[in-house]
């Protein structure tokens, strides 16, 4: 298969790119005539991106025909539904570094296809963690992710406010340190419902990922070196507890167990949310006026503390080209297209953590010249929650795990069981499943 060069397109020092005249310059190949049909995941902090498709059309003659857009837990599930039925003609699909190990078979090695140098360009951890069994399943986009806490400005600048939460809680009122910090503050703050302290994504994998890192916060972890549940430990319990609390405080919304990440965007967007655990993608979102009521007073800070460490749970995205497509040389074109240094510059000039060093060398530069002040704030707090990132375990159960554990969790948020009950009934599922896996 012929391999392209990609000439680059960055502009030092600022994060803002002629997308359609750089489309047109790079040697993205001709493909007239051919559709690549596509699997992407969707939301509003992806729309930006997806936006660029047309000038890769226009560069190369082919059309993109995206048949389905939904969540990465919907896709997942499609996914798996094609793989099963043996439908997977289809050519790109979104990937996740935490979905990939499940999908053996379905994507081709990108080392086979991709020029090394273009490879090279990507942040080796990223590529790293985009590589299963030595082959390079996807190519990361500009999502690599690690959450921090956004949070409303006006809640730290009230002085009635700093007074009762002293007299309350006996300690100066300032944006959180600790994830203790964040549960009395959110019970303070909120007034339901009408306005809520924080919220939380309440279901799959989503729930499951963020008690995972406040497990780790705690000082545990998800499974042990051979990979047998260990989160229902003392760790554990504290970490549940902390969601157990605020949801018996309606400090999050009555809704907050069905919540997945496009929920979320929109509520802190709302204006609604004080305190809001959250991803890169959704920060020039939230600072937008045409998309967000709480535009103007939106702070970043790097993520809270638990007992011994700050949460990181953290993977990326990217797009992987199926072994069944037709036509793999325009596929493997549209992914380079979509993951180029000039897509990673418009993805991350929202808010996004990109994936390519020069990338990061541009945005920092942009952040230096102090053009965008709320742009250079999101970007230290985000540069120094990267210091504290860790992955899922990089097993293919993973995501089956998942399953098995939200129920248990909502279970205990809700108060349906004991805390104690919920993880211990939950760590005997998946126990079942590691012995079954064949890993002990």
């Amino acid at each position: 298969m012929k391999k392209r060069n990609i000439i680059k397109g960055l502009m030092a020092g600022t994060a803002i790119v002629a997308m359609s005249e750089s489309a047109i310059a790079s040697d993205w190949g001709s493909f007239d005539g051919v559709t690549v049909a596509a699997k992407l995941i969707g939301g509003q902090q992806y729309e930006g991106l997806y936006g660029r498709i047309a000038d890769w059309e226009a560069a190369t003659g082919a059309k993109v025909d995206i048949i389905s857009k939904k969540s990465h837990f919907e896709i997942d599930k499609e996914i798996k539904s094609d793989m099963a039925a043996g439908t997977t003609d289809w050519c790109v699909g979104s990937n996740h570094s935490s979905f990939a190990p499940q999908y053996e078979g379905l994507y081709v090695d990108l080392n086979d296809l991709v020029p090394e140098s273009t490879v090279a360009e990507f942040v080796g951890g990223n590529i790293s963690a985009s590589t299963v069994g030595g082959e390079l399943l996807m190519l990361p986009r500009a999502q690599f992710d690690v959450s921090v806490l956004y949070y409303l400005k006006s809640n730290y600048e009230d002085a009635d406010k700093a007074t009762a939460f002293k007299s309350e809680y006996g300690y100066e009122l300032a944006v959180p340190e600790t994830w203790e910090q964040v549960k009395d503050q959110a019970i303070f703050f909120a007034d339901a419902p009408n306005f809520y302290g924080t919220q939380f994504a309440g279901k799959d994998e989503a729930i499951v990922g963020r008690f995972y890192e406040m497990v780790v916060a705690e000082g545990g972890n998800y499974l042990d070196e051979t990979n047998k549940p260990i989160f229902n430990s003392d760790a554990g319990q504290r970490a549940l507890q902390w969601f157990v609390d605020l949801y018996e405080a309606k400090a999050v919304p009555a809704g907050t167990t069905s919540y997945v990440w496009d929920d979320l965007g929109q509520g802190f967007a709302s204006g609604t949310v004080a305190l809001n655990l959250d991803w890169p993608g959704w920060a020039g979102f939230f600072n937008d006026p045409e998309s967000s009521k709480a535009a103007g007073n939106v702070g970043v800070a790097i993520q809270p503390m638990g007992s011994v460490t700050r949460t990181g749970w953290s993977g990326h995205h990217g797009f992987s080209v199926t072994n069944d497509c037709a036509d793999k040389d325009a596929a493997v074109s549209l992914v380079m297209f979509l993951t180029s240094e000039e897509s990673q510059l418009s993805e991350s000039s929202g808010g996004s953590l990109p994936t390519r060093s020069a990338v990061w060398e541009a945005n920092v530069a942009a952040a230096k010249a102090g053009d965008d002040p709320f742009r250079a704030e999101a970007l230290a707090a985000f540069a120094a929650g990267a210091e504290f990132a860790f992955a899922v375990p990089p097993i293919p159960e993973w995501g089956e795990t998942t399953n098995i554990v939200f129920p248990e969790l909502q279970a205990a948020i809700v108060g349906d069981k004991t805390v104690k009950e919920a993880l211990d009934d939950a760590a005997a599922a998946v126990d079942e499943l590691m012995r079954e896996s064949g890993y002990y």
